[in-house]
């Protein structure tokens, strides 16, 4: 029997496997594409799209896709066959260059904010070069851009390459300043942690509101919560570590280095890690990962939830976004070396992040975020909604050394430890890790913590990418113009002004105390309590500007991407509110009639219990036919409210609430109804029922 790493990226079409089937020049020509040396033409085109059927073919794929990206921040593919009558009119499999390069699909039907008209149709997608293509399910997928045809970007994945470009040509113009002359590309590494619930599909199957919302909307919490701390890297149930191991396979095949898994703090809870790879292939993969996940879960009687926030007062999930910064030369800008104090790379990198997200805050609030992860940011289990930045006691010591001037004095703190007698000492880490912190620096790293679960990280990358080239052109230009000659005092003078305009971010202590909520109010940190409220920053004029300036989004693209938010916010909240009126009037009203019924003859004859029961839910009948009731005409409202920002708040101020009043009533009648009458899966029985 082989060993299951044998098929490690068997169905991936790597460098490696198209060194091997290509001649050397299309192979080296493509090489020169990648760095943007040269242009990808057609003969080249023509030759990699023969290697790659024939490898197709040879695996048993029988149709070919464009894999893209568009808003709704999931992913698209329409399946086109190899098969084609050839001139004697027998079948024959083809695919030519073109087909390779490029494809057309109905722009208009995909989330556009305007850009594409109904008459208007056309959008095309073009070869991705740097992804490499994979087979799934006998498909050939070509990951792509998606592009209008006006040039207008339609999906996440085009922005989010220029956002790569923008941070590498200002990476490597400091880094030349800096004498680092061989540097020729810096590129944003990314690893996400993936969290994720399983439930068991029978269960879901009955839940109404897991199946359109992937939330539940009611919900009693189970009397043995988290709060036993006994989940956490537990024992995992056979049938999830059967999923796993399913899970793990089909990631392999695709070359996709799942490594880490475990138990996550709740029940039911999860979480998976791949190894880091360059940005854009990572949001590739993770895309991959959730649909894997999702696709694998009924193979194993479970339904997994990509939700930020599937049950109320249990930690929700989130997808940790780990990025740091590699030139060419295998150089982490992010690693303070043994002397960070004299490391003028690391120091300005960091300082460059400082300023970018001190200054645009509100688009990592936006980007980070979605109608679910609300529930889920500043709740006690995830970041506060206020963007700060932990980067550890030391370096934060040393960058206000920096600011008065007096660097010379500072000392590392780093100590060899070992915890044991008979172990070696081992360097002690640069920091903590502050799970309380937005942005947390975790030795070599920076982990942004608040990007939702269910999201693509595009958006959020993107906005990380050219805040940090923005800052970067900035330090270049102060360099660049200083009339001091000696280059560390020039650096550290940059820094130096960067630390006393921007260190209001820092911050090393407990982001989900109340305190920390009026010490970010008195430095004047903005606190955005919900997405809709961010949604606008997009379209304020500076950020406009930053991201015409590196050429990333033009002003039509990011008025779309704003109309589409508030959209897709609006949906989510408006099919959360049908959901519960369905629930609610078909489901629980019914069963609380029987439940009174069942009372009534007890009741009548003076039964204490029973006197109270009929009380009891004659009371919670009535409150909750009239709640649902006024929720009715709170979503007529809505519908008349053109304006879309309006729409968004109202759905936020008046709506959620409005589902919240719903809920708990009726999550006290099931505190009280019997077993026989409660309609829906329980809290427990979701929770608790994966060992079956």
């Amino acid at each position: 029997m082989s060993h299951p790493f044998e098929i490690f990226g068997k169905y991936l079409f790597t460098d490696a496997t198209m060194k091997e089937r290509l001649p050397h020049p299309i192979y080296k020509r493509w090489k020169t594409s990648l760095t943007h040396e040269a242009q990808l033409d057609s003969k080249t085109a023509d030759a990699i799209a023969h290697a790659m059927k024939t490898w197709a073919l040879e695996l048993g794929a029988t149709h070919y896709s464009h894999w893209f990206q568009p808003m709704t921040g999931k992913t698209a593919e329409k399946h086109d066959a190899f098969l084609e009558p050839g001139d004697d009119g027998e079948p024959l499999a083809r695919f030519s260059g073109k087909s390779l390069i490029k494809g057309e699909t109905d722009g208009s039907s995909f989330p556009n904010g305007g850009l594409r008209a109904t008459f208007e149709a056309r959008g095309y997608t073009y070869w991705d070069i740097s992804s490499p293509a994979f087979i799934r399910n006998h498909v050939l997928c070509i990951p792509t851009i998606f592009i209008s045809f006006n040039g207008d970007s339609l999906d996440k994945k085009a922005p989010l390459l220029k956002s790569m470009d923008a941070l590498s040509k200002q990476s490597t113009r400091l880094l030349h300043l800096l004498g680092e002359k061989d540097v020729t590309s810096v590129t944003p590494v990314l690893g996400q942690e993936q969290e994720y619930f399983l439930v068991d599909q029978k269960h879901f199957q009955k839940r109404l509101d897991l199946k359109l919302t992937g939330r539940t909307l009611l919900g009693k919490s189970p009397a043995k919560g988290q709060e036993a701390e006994e989940h956490y890297f537990g024992s995992i149930p056979q049938r999830v570590a059967s999923f796993m191991q399913e899970v793990n396979l089909e990631l392999w095949k695709l070359g996709i280095y799942s490594r880490v898994e475990h138990n996550e703090v709740a029940y039911g809870q999860f979480e998976i890690v791949p190894i880091y790879a360059p940005a854009h292939i990572a949001i590739d993969q993770n895309q991959l990962i959730m649909d894997i996940l999702k696709q694998t879960a009924p193979k194993h009687g479970l339904a997994c939830l990509l939700h930020e926030k599937p049950f109320a007062n249990i930690n929700g999930s989130g997808k940790h976004n780990n990025w740091s910064l590699v030139d060419n030369l295998g150089n982490n800008m992010l690693d303070p070396s043994e002397n960070p104090q004299d490391n003028l790379r690391f120091l300005l990198f960091v300082c460059a992040l400082m300023k970018g997200i001190d200054q645009y805050p509100e688009l990592l609030r936006m980007a980070s975020s979605g109608a679910g992860n609300d529930h889920r940011l500043g709740a006690n289990e995830a970041p506060p909604a206020i963007i700060s930045m932990y980067v550890g006691s030391d370096l934060e010591r040393l960058l206000y050394f920096i600011e008065s001037g007096d660097v010379k004095d500072w000392t590392n703190g780093n100590t060899m430890h070992s915890p044991l007698n008979n172990l070696k000492a081992l360097p002690k880490e640069a920091s903590d890790r502050n799970r309380t912190s937005p942005f947390a620096f975790t030795g070599n790293k920076f982990e942004f913590r608040m990007v939702g679960s269910s999201r693509s990280a595009a958006t959020t990358n993107i906005v990380l990418n050219t805040l940090l080239a923005d800052a970067l052109a900035y330090i270049s230009d102060e360099i660049e113009s200083s009339t001091l000659t000696d280059l560390k005092a020039n650096a550290l003078n940059v820094c130096q002004k960067i630390i006393a305009k921007h260190k209001r971010i820092l911050f090393s202590g407990d982001g989900y105390s109340e305190n920390w909520l009026i010490e970010a109010k008195r430095r004047g940190l903005p606190n955005l309590t919900s997405f809709a409220e961010s949604i606008d920053s997009l379209i304020e004029p500076k950020s406009v500007r930053l991201f015409e300036r590196h050429g990333v989004f033009n002003h039509k693209e990011l008025e779309a991407r704003a109309e589409i938010m508030h959209e897709q916010f609006i949906r989510s909240i408006t099919f959360e509110a049908k959901a519960l009126l369905q629930m609610v009037r078909t489901q629980i009203l019914p069963s609380s009639v029987k439940e009174v019924t069942l009372h009534l003859p007890l009741s009548a004859a003076g039964i204490a219990y029973s006197v109270d029961m009929v009380e009891k839910f004659s009371t919670w009948l009535s409150q909750t036919n009239h709640e649902v009731n006024e929720l009715e005409k709170m979503l007529n409202r809505a519908n008349l409210i053109a304006n879309l920002r309006e729409r968004s708040l109202f759905m936020h101020q008046v709506i959620r609430p409005q589902l919240n009043c719903i809920r708990e009533v009726v999550d006290s009648m099931e505190g009280y109804m019997s077993k026989e009458n409660y309609p829906i899966p329980t809290y427990t029985e979701l929770l608790f029922q994966l060992d079956d």
